[in-house]
């Protein structure tokens, strides 16, 4: 993908040295997603559960030999946390420069792909802001974590993404290169689009009344849409010939690579269809493409279309 040397998007926030929390290990269910606030609606976690978390973890790394204390007192960060910002390689850092602003590359050319799509139609594209986190960061949808991969929260109108899921796109789950990368940008941008749209609010209010089997299969439904919206995005870079030989294959790649199905075999050695949320290989596989080769939002109606 030809990325370099073009316009960055403002839109990117980087808290990686605000981050909270860093997480222990990776869900291998982490994918593209939309996350909506609990009940409570604040998203916050704490109270006496959090002490008592805190208490067992300080001394079980006590008991591994790891003081803790002497760890903060000479400035470390927070356990477990794996924030560029605090790399003291050289080359760590220029490879997380680069990583960011690739993303806000991606960022600046999803802007430009819906604002002219959106204008056709009438309708007035507002961009979302993308949250560059490490470990764990508090969203309005609740906690933002690594191990659950990149997500879109329609509370706060943001995308938040840990940049370490790229890493993992291509060396567990097989799916190198930039414009896979590109694709789950766009994918969650997509969400954004969804919102704009009316369809997420849409959503939401239904599956309230729905149960869980059926919520589910609502769900595949809007998340293949996203896809399909990813997939528009794809369509602009080509014609705007910012696509190298083999990009659409590392896009289709990855989004074979994350369907539900093959997640869930790659997990526990079998899939439960019931309990997919964002769809099967070849169904992500397939609305990408649909995206891609027609490039309009009319061909990514997975609502009133087989999916």
């Amino acid at each position: 993908m030809e990325w370099k040397g073009r316009r960055q998007s403002d839109n990117v926030e980087d808290v990686r040295g605000s981050s909270r929390q860093g997480g222990f290990g990776r869900s291998p269910f982490g994918r593209g997603g939309i996350s909506f606030p609990s009940s409570g609606g604040s998203g916050r976690r704490g109270g006496i559960g959090s002490i008592v978390v805190l208490v067992i973890i300080f001394f079980v790394l006590k008991a591994m030999g790891i003081d803790v204390l002497q760890l903060l007192n000479q400035g470390g960060g927070s356990v477990g946390g794996s924030g560029y910002e605090q790399s003291t390689s050289p080359s760590g850092s220029t490879v997380s420069a680069e990583k960011k602003a690739f993303v806000a590359t991606v960022l600046a050319d999803t802007e430009d792909t819906w604002t002219k799509i959106l204008d056709q139609s009438g309708q007035t594209y507002v961009a979302p802001k993308l949250v560059l986190f490490s470990g764990a960061y508090p969203s309005a949808c609740g906690q933002a974590s690594s191990a659950m991969g990149p997500f879109y929260c329609p509370t706060d109108s943001k995308v938040y993404l840990d940049m370490d899921f790229f890493d993992e796109l291509s060396q567990r789950f097989g799916a190198a290169g930039d414009f896979a990368d590109a694709y789950v940008i766009a994918h969650e941008v997509g969400h954004h689009v969804q919102n704009l749209l009316g369809i997420l609010p849409e959503y939401h209010r239904m599956r309230q009344k729905m149960g869980q089997d059926e919520a589910n299969r609502l769900s595949v439904r809007v998340e293949l849409q996203a896809d399909c919206f990813a997939g528009i995005f794809g369509r602009a870079e080509k014609d705007k010939g910012y696509m190298d030989p083999g990009d659409l294959e590392e896009a289709l790649k990855a989004a074979n690579q994350i369907g539900d199905d093959a997640l869930q075999k790659s997990a526990q050695g079998y899939a439960v269809p019931d309990s997919f949320t964002h769809g099967t290989s070849a169904q992500r596989v397939k609305w990408f493409k649909r995206g891609f080769d027609t490039g309009n939002l009319e061909s990514c109606d997975t609502f009133s279309n087989p999916v």
